[in-house]
């Protein structure tokens, strides 16, 4: 069975995430700090780690810090919890090497949905075929700006506009120029057949 380690200080909110990644099948361990979160991932090696961000005493920008700077949990897909409004925060959990963020409240099909493709992710970069998401460089040799490779990286995880714009930094409309831009340059009308092109460089 997938182990999920659920790293969340408010207790309705832990309880409600528990039960959501349970009913789906998912084996599901919860923590109520950022330190007891780090022991349970020690010891259980969990598939995958949901984290708040703002906790008091270890927030999660520093429980990932230690968790990608430890042998044992350096790869396991991570997924911020985020209170909407804190683009900074996301920024600087990507840049630390978070996988996706989720903002709160955050509705079921979004949470599975969100933990599904990073078990995805995870179990293809284990295979043969393994795509680098955390390095936007590589895409620029489709002939893209640093900027719109950094956009066409999200895209090519799903992200919308919204999401992108927050990640980033940028406004919606930029964001909406840059992938219309990305569409000419590749040649492609849909984000699906820029995702493709994303995997091509990839692979």
């Amino acid at each position: 069975m997938t182990t999920i380690l659920l790293i969340e200080d408010q207790a309705p909110l832990r309880e409600n995430l528990r039960e959501m990644l349970s009913l789906d099948g998912f084996c599901v361990l919860a923590a109520e700090n950022g330190r007891a979160g780090l022991e349970l991932a020690a010891r259980e090696h969990p598939d995958l780690i949901l984290c708040d961000i703002m906790m008091p005493g270890m927030d999660g920008h520093a429980v990932l810090q230690r968790l990608r700077a430890t042998a044992a949990t350096k790869a396991v897909p991570f997924i911020f919890l985020t209170a909407k409004g804190t683009a900074p925060d996301v920024r600087e959990g990507m840049n630390l090497g978070a996988d996706d963020y989720l903002p709160k409240p955050v509705s079921r099909n979004d949470l599975l949905k969100a933990v599904r493709m990073r078990l995805e992710r995870a179990k293809q970069q284990k295979q043969s075929f393994a795509p680098n998401f955390d390095d936007p460089k590589p895409l620029e040799k489709l002939g893209i700006s640093p900027r719109e490779a950094e956009v066409l990286l999200w895209v090519a995880q799903g992200k919308g506009n919204g999401e992108i714009a927050e990640i980033l930094g940028l406004s919606v409309a930029t964001v909406k120029k840059h992938t219309i831009h990305i569409f000419e340059k590749l040649g492609v009308e849909s984000r699906t057949a820029a995702t493709l092109r994303a995997m091509e460089v990839w692979g």
